[in-house]
Parts: structure tokens; sequence; C-alpha cells
């Protein structure tokens, strides 16, 4: 059903109704914090060691909620890395594009994160070492991969999630991650457009109520479904 052609402003084939839309399970959380606050940089701490220290977490937390229903991604069930309407394609150290399964490109994302997070000259540990110029534009191509990750798991296996009761690990974890990467503007907004119905529910307050409320919501893109018509080659 994925559509290889450009947007052309009409408006997109319907698509199945999204269960991870429903209300009774978008108010699912598993603490009411202000997560605006949380994300905030504090006064006292680097911004480096604060994306560091945030993006390693947040690597950790996913990889751990992929986990989960890992099980249910297989070859077979998810024959591409598919979010809705996009397709998704792996590219290799040499720039060369992979079509993978959604397995195969998420190990592909969990090495290279986890090579990347434990390598002292990217992300240094010890006192006096310095972060490589490069370090923020890691530290976006880490998130940009991971936002395919948890976006995958609410497309293809938000079924899985609720009848392990996950659900509201996954809203929490993923309003978190959403608010920390439009703090310091981590993610292009037209790379996370796919999933702005959800963002727009889940974050529009940045505290774990039912998202009636607007507060938090204007720093990211809301327009609508029309980039999901394509296919995005990332």
């Amino acid at each position: 059903r994925k559509s290889k052609g450009k947007p052309n402003g009409k408006k997109p084939a319907p698509e199945e109704k999204k269960l991870y839309l429903e209300p009774e399970y978008t108010k699912s959380r598993i603490t009411d914090f202000e997560f605006k606050e949380l994300v905030m940089l504090p006064r006292e701490i680097d911004l480096n060691e604060w994306l560091a220290s945030n993006t390693t977490t947040f690597f950790h937390h996913i990889n751990l909620q992929y986990s989960t229903i890992s099980e249910f991604c297989t070859g077979e069930s998810c024959q591409t890395m598919a979010v809705c309407n996009t397709q998704y394609y792996w590219y290799d150290e040499r720039g060369k594009k992979i079509k993978c399964t959604a397995p195969q490109y998420v190990d592909f994302v969990m090495s290279s994160v986890q090579k990347l997070v434990t390598d002292e000259d990217v992300f240094p540990t010890k006192y006096g070492k310095e972060f490589p110029n490069s370090f923020e534009s890691l530290v976006k191509k880490i998130c940009k991969y991971l936002f395919h990750v948890l976006a995958h798991i609410y497309s293809s296996h938000f079924k899985e999630t609720l009848a392990l009761e996950l659900h509201g690990h996954l809203n929490t974890l993923y309003t978190h991650f959403i608010l920390f990467i439009r703090e310091f503007n981590l993610v292009d907004p037209k790379e996370t457009t796919i999933m702005d119905d959800l963002t727009e529910v889940l974050c529009s307050s940045s505290s774990g109520s039912s998202g009636s409320s607007s507060n938090g919501s204007g720093n990211g893109s809301s327009n609508g479904a029309g980039a999901q018509n394509h296919v995005k080659e990332r």
C-alpha cells in the first residue's frame, strides 16, 4: 500500500484506525512529572554534558522498550522498516543505501549508537576530556534514528505493547523524548511529522494529564499528514 509518488497536495488515502490514539490509551502514563522542566538545561551543567547524559539514557530506555516486543518484530512480520506510509532505509559507512527488514534496521541503529556512546573520543567520561566538534551533529543523528524506532513500535507493535501493559511506559518515554529533542532542536520537525497526531495528544501538556492543555506544543510542526503520502529515504 506504500505510495512512491511525491506529495501532490492531495489528501492521503484513508489509513487504518490508529489504536495508539484512542483516549483510553493516550491517558496512560507512569508518572505525572512535568517533563518540560525535566528537559531544560540546568544552569550549572555544560550543554554537551547534558546532551550526552540524556542521549545515552534515551538510547538505553528505547532499546529496552523495543526489546519487550522484539519477538514480534520479525523479518516476516516487518519486511521493511515502515512507519505508517513511510519506509526507512539504512545507509552504511560508505553511504550505500540498504533496504532491510525492521529488526535488521533496529539492530543497525542500536549497534551503531552503542558504538558511539561507549567511544571515549565521542562521549568522553573522564575529567578534562573534550567533546569533539562533531558532537552535536552526532547527537542529532542518534536522536533521528531513535525516533524511527519509537515510531515503529507505535505504528507496528502497539497491540503487543498493550497486551504487555507497557503502553504507559511507552507514552511516558515518547513524551519525554519528544520534549527533549524539541528543547534543543535535535531533530528536524519534518522528520517527526509522521507522528504529529500522537505528539499533539501526548505533548500538548508537558505533564502526565490527558493532554487537553495546549502548553508545550508550539515548538514543533503539526501541519497534518501530507508528508506521510510518500516514501522517505533516510
